[in-house]
């Protein structure tokens, strides 16, 4: 199965609880944090809810 790269490139700063829940369930927690996942439909929406704070890389 395919591979996702997903970067925090906004702030949790300012962000609501259920954005900050969706950031603690991809285990992004500092600026810049990049991430690798199995590109699978539940992390395709999981970034499709918070596309302002996150970023798919390469």
């Amino acid at each position: 199965m395919a591979e996702i790269t997903v970067k925090l490139v906004r702030s949790r700063i300012g962000s609501s609880p259920a954005q900050r829940k969706l950031l603690d369930s991809l285990g992004l927690k500092r600026r810049e944090q990049v991430k690798t996942f199995q590109d699978t439909p539940a992390i395709r929406g999981i970034i499709a809810k918070i596309p302002h704070l996150v970023a798919i890389v390469g």
